[in-house]
């Protein structure tokens, strides 16, 4: 077979290879990862992939033609949708998988043990990533539970109104990292003027300097120079006290996964993708949890989340979502079918519907238990969704204040993608790329198709690493350094 189908239902099969006149009945040339039809579509008749639209045809499609782009139109959804009645409670789990972690004092269980130079504005970056660039390898020697001094800079926090949406979700994500588990130990540098003030944050949220939480602006300390110097001194005091913390056998509910994907193909939503769900299945099971993301990227298939939705509740929270965007772009003049981007639509997506149907299936199957604001920390077990642009630096970012220690990211195109201070792990979709890039790349879930792999059998071998990564074990763009630079909270709102 050349060609694979996914449901009865469908109009359309996917080339797992070229095609060319003749192959599988096909018309013309059919690039790998591409749609053939497989009868005559009409004119406005919608095009069937996974059971579900994908998009209208924009012309009459003879049976054999190649489907994409020229000839399949996308519209807005317009949907009734159904609540709790697709609930799958998993059964726990019957024996307790368990990982070595950090258990910091609040109870919550880190798998890195990090120390955090988090700016409050632009105006602060130069001095935290000074620094930071201080502790090198060999000034870090000395402790070796330390994974390092990051500095999470932006280019933000001024210029901003000081309330409503952007200053609030700015403010979420500093809370959210200077209390995410994988972080030890936070220093916060500002310049002193911005309009996203150190000391609000500190009193909002209730944080409480101490020897292990820092606070300094630049015009208070009189310049860079003192900025840097004084930086460093307060992080040489909190070094001994964070080497203190030492790796203990945790339950593996006490993880929290973000489940991303970026550069993505027609063959995510066909093998990594429902692997990684099978994991977070597997996860669910052991009490832990999984959070889905990016809004945009679920456009279309969010009918399938509020079926699996606990409560109305729930359901209605992300049908909010859904109408916030399609108001968000339209006055911005844009679409929801801006994404797939021209590499997913090389790779054979052809509209957002499509693409979001295959995204959605990181979720696995159990029931949605929660919905989030970007950045809010989740507080439910199982798995649960947190809004996001599709921009994956931004939506990780905002994964990782949520409370994700953890971070899986599948990808068709190629990724390199890392954010400290969680790891990231790579999930190929197709073998080719896995491949071209097996120095970025974890597991090749294409193996699914090359090899003729189960997804379950795949699944449990990414929620296998899940574990490992959690104990300590690097990820390979964890040991190339990836990381640093993936920290970009999500700018809403005007900039004054």
């Amino acid at each position: 077979m050349k060609t694979v189908r996914l449901s009865d239902a469908d109009n359309v099969v996917t080339a797992i290879t070229s095609l060319v006149v003749g192959d599988e009945g096909a018309t013309q040339l059919i690039p790998r990862g591409h749609k053939l039809a497989t009868r005559a579509i009409r004119a406005g008749e919608p095009v069937v992939k996974y059971a579900q639209t994908i998009g209208y045809a924009a012309e009459d499609i003879p049976q054999g033609a190649h489907v994409h782009t020229h000839n399949l139109a996308f519209r807005n959804v317009d949907m009734d949708y159904e609540f709790s009645t697709n609930l799958r409670p998993v059964a726990p789990a019957s024996t307790p998988d368990t990982f070595m972690g950090y258990r910091r004092p609040s109870g919550r269980v880190g798998t890195r043990n990090y120390i955090a130079v988090l700016t409050s504005v632009n105006c602060s970056a130069t001095a935290a990533r000074m620094i930071a660039n201080h502790f090198t390898p060999d000034r870090l020697a000395d402790y070796p539970n330390v994974d390092g001094v990051v500095a999470f800079v932006h280019g933000t926090g001024c210029g901003m109104a000081g309330s409503g949406d952007g200053f609030e979700a700015l403010q979420r994500v500093m809370w959210g990292y200077a209390r995410n588990p994988n972080v030890a130990a936070v220093l916060m540098a500002g310049l002193g003027c911005e309009m996203n003030q150190i000391d609000w944050l500190i009193e909002a949220y209730g944080l409480t300097p101490g020897p292990l939480f820092q606070a300094m602006n630049i015009q208070d300390v009189g310049g860079l120079r003192k900025t840097v110097e004084l930086g460093i001194q307060k992080i040489e005091a909190m070094l001994p006290l964070v080497n203190e913390a030492q790796r203990e056998e945790c339950p593996a509910s006490e993880l929290m996964v973000a489940l991303q994907c970026g550069g993505s193909d027609a063959w995510s939503g066909i093998t990594a993708n429902p692997a990684v769900g099978y994991a977070c299945d597997l996860l669910v099971a052991q009490g832990g949890t999984g959070v889905l993301a990016e809004t945009p990227e679920i456009y279309g298939a969010e009918h399938l989340l509020t079926a699996r939705a606990v409560d109305r509740a729930v359901g209605d929270k992300l049908i909010g979502l859904i109408r916030w965007w399609e108001d968000y772009t339209a006055r911005n003049l844009g679409s929801m079918d801006n994404n797939p981007s021209p590499g997913n639509k090389k790779g054979g997506l052809t509209t957002i519907l499509e693409k979001s149907l295959g995204a959605a299936a990181k979720g696995g199957t159990t029931p949605l238990t929660g919905v989030y604001k970007y950045a809010e920390p989740v507080t439910a077990k199982g798995f649960t969704f947190m809004d996001s642009p599709g921009y994956d630096p931004a939506s990780v970012t905002g994964q990782i204040a949520s409370g994700c220690t953890l971070v899986c990211f599948t990808t068709g195109r190629g990724s390199a993608f890392g954010a400290k201070p969680s790891p990231s792990m790579k999930v190929a979709t197709n073998t080719e790329m896995y491949n071209r890039m097996t120095e970025d790349m974890d597991i090749n879930a294409g193996t699914i198709l090359t090899e003729g792999r189960s997804v379950e059998e795949v699944g449990r071998e990414i929620y296998d690493m899940w574990l490992r990564m959690a104990s300590g074990a690097a990820s390979k763009s964890e040991a190339q350094g990836l990381g640093d630079y993936e920290f970009v909270p999500w700018q809403i709102g005007a900039v004054m």
